[in-house]
């Protein structure tokens, strides 16, 4: 395990988390504290992550988020994906979002979250889920709240968000979905005929 043994223990997988952006700005007393957790309705922590949220599907969009009340004094929340297998053993971003409002709340499925930032990509959208065909890779679901509001623009990078954030975090849940590469089929409209 890396020198985050409690955020390997927390995200599941044989590999270390240590340098998700949680390890960085979050810590083992405020994971869960005062009850903070986030779930999906479409998938369980540890779970598969369905293919009409990644690239396999043309159509594909985020999957829908739930999460507890934060913390008493929270200001706001950011959500932070990140593909903790991702090339060379970094994690890959894969999703970026702030202003969410510090209460008890929702992301529907394919919903427009208030800010967005750059992905690994570098656009400002849900970058779907494409690991290699035959390779699992886990999707960690980071929250924060945090202790002030963000002054942040739309298209901001990580490195902008970690800086904002680092020192401010009052409380953190995660959540990891699995998804394995496949090989992407087309669909013939002769073989329905």
């Amino acid at each position: 395990m890396s020198g985050a043994a409690w955020l390997d223990s927390a995200v599941g997988g044989p590999k270390p988390a240590g340098d998700l952006v949680m390890a960085r700005v979050g810590s083992e007393k405020t994971l869960g504290r005062s009850g903070f957790a986030l779930k999906s309705p479409a998938f369980e922590h540890g779970g598969e992550l369905d293919p009409s949220f990644t690239a396999c599907e043309e159509a594909s969009v985020a999957p829908p988020l739930e999460w507890t009340a934060p913390p008493p004094g929270s200001q706001e929340l950011v959500l932070i994906v990140e593909d903790v297998d991702g090339p060379e053993g970094k994690p890959n971003l894969h999703w970026l979002v702030w202003g969410l409002a510090p209460q008890r709340g929702k992301l529907l499925e394919g919903e427009a979250p208030p800010r967005v930032g750059k992905n690994a990509l570098g656009n400002s959208e849900w970058l779907l889920p494409n690991p290699p065909i035959g390779d699992e890779h886990r999707y960690v679901f980071q929250l924060f709240a945090l202790d002030l509001p963000l002054t942040t623009m739309p298209g901001a990078t990580l490195d902008q968000m970690i800086k904002q954030i680092d020192g401010h975090v009052t409380a953190c849940a995660l959540l990891t979905g699995r998804f394995e590469g496949h090989e992407i089929e087309e669909w013939d409209v002769a073989d329905d005929l």
